[in-house]
């Protein structure tokens, strides 16, 4: 039997400007982190997104932490270096990648978890409230858009400028995603006072690796410039007076960028298609894929679903292993995860949320009725009382969302999943 080709997450779509771009640099000798691919990539991106200035660098995790130092700057002048946050506690995401949280260590704070809500699965503006309740010194939030959806962002700046919040906007996933709110209007990336988007690999736009930090503020670009070339002086030698860091994009990255970047909008068409057919396909079953409100519009990264408690099949997960037992007419994330495996199909687990790692299992969580660490398993009997993330966690999966999966392959995937409802 001839073996089944390969269904992705989400590989990277590239079209053929990519290699010119790159091309070109080769043969200009424009190999380092100067050049016209980065210059046009970054005035694309300011135009795009709907900011006045980006500055490319090397990841979207680079990127973050320039962020995060700006942040704890204007928080606290005159910071010594890796300290920006030192003794601050950061209310940031719970349901993200780590690379949202990480940062925030890099530069001495302490992240406090904030738990998610259902009907769009990023962080619950009702806990975010109870958050300033229980600790009223915060002045940072880092507030990530899981899987190219938007927050719920008229709500959260409303309680964050109450405060006087600052907010880090970790757009990483959300590329191309809008929000059209009462208060708050824009694309993803423009809508904190720091914010931060991707490259990555697997990305909606990709370059392989890259990121991009996004401001309207001149004197912020211009800092985040210095400091990632390793905050050399404007002087005729290699003159530094603070600490920098080697977080600049590559011409080469940049003109995979730039090549990809043409065709944004066709990405993200592509993936709404594949989030409808799964809709369609799924339509009968107990399950619902990842929700978003009727203000937002989202760049359908990954489609994702979350299975009915009521048709949960007993599943048990440890650190690293898990066990689960068939039951018929259930399933359960892991279930599914090995039925896509044996078709040859990618998927992947609901991110992990942050306040269940072991290197974040002793910091603050907070959910809609208080202290989270206090409803410790809460969710498995009561699923709407508290710590959404962790039942998210538990119920939910990513589909592969390939945007050049074909509806053949979908239709193998779809049958593949629905099999394990029987």
């Amino acid at each position: 039997m001839a073996k089944m080709n390969k269904i992705w997450l989400s590989s990277p779509t590239l079209h053929g400007e990519e290699l010119q771009f790159v091309k070109e640099a080769i043969e200009t000798n424009w190999v380092s982190t100067v050049g016209e691919n980065i210059n046009r990539l970054e005035e694309m991106a300011a135009e795009y997104v709907g900011v006045k200035h980006a500055v490319a660098l090397s990841s979207g995790t680079a990127a973050l932490h320039m962020c995060m130092k700006l942040a704890g700057e204007k928080l606290d002048p005159g910071v010594r270096p890796g300290q920006a946050l030192k003794g601050k506690r950061v209310f940031c995401s719970d349901m993200t990648f780590d690379a949202s949280v990480n940062p925030i260590v890099y530069e001495d704070g302490e992240p406090v978890f904030i738990d998610t809500e259902r009907d769009t699965w990023n962080m619950d503006p009702v806990a975010l409230e109870k958050a300033f309740e229980l600790y009223p010194d915060v002045r940072l939030v880092v507030l990530a858009h899981l899987y190219g959806v938007p927050a719920k962002m008229d709500e959260i700046v409303d309680i964050c400028r109450r405060h006087g919040a600052l907010i880090v906007e970790d757009a990483a996933e959300a590329l191309g995603a809008s929000y059209s709110g009462k208060r708050v209007s824009g694309k993803c990336g423009a809508l904190g006072d720091y914010m931060a988007v991707s490259f990555n690999g697997n990305k909606i736009v990709t370059g392989s690796t890259g990121g991009m930090f996004l401001t309207d503020d001149q004197a912020d670009a211009d800092k985040v410039r210095k400091w990632s070339t390793q905050s050399r002086e404007d002087a005729p030698w290699y003159q530094h007076e603070e600490l920098g860091y080697n977080y600049r994009m590559s011409n080469i990255v940049a003109g995979i960028v730039r090549g990809n970047m043409l065709h944004i909008s066709e990405h993200i068409a592509s993936k709404k298609a594949v989030y409808e057919r799964y809709r369609e396909g799924f339509a009968d079953l107990p399950a619902v894929l990842n929700p978003y409100e009727d203000c937002a519009e989202p760049n359908f990264w990954l489609s994702c679903m979350l299975i009915d408690r009521k048709a949960m099949c007993r599943q048990v997960r440890g650190e690293k292993d898990y066990l689960y037992l068939k039951e018929p007419g259930k399933t359960c994330p892991q279930e599914i995860l090995e039925a896509l495996a044996a078709i040859n199909a990618e998927g992947r687990p609901i991110w992990k949320p942050m306040h269940m790692q072991p290197i974040y299992r002793t910091h603050g969580f907070v959910t809609a009725e208080g202290y989270g660490r206090a409803w410790s398993n809460a969710y498995i009997n009561e699923a709407e009382r508290a710590d959404v993330g962790a039942d998210i966690f538990d119920r939910g999966l990513c589909l592969p969302s390939d945007n050049k999966m074909t509806p053949d392959d979908q239709d193998r995937v779809i049958e593949a999943v629905r099999s394990c409802f029987q």
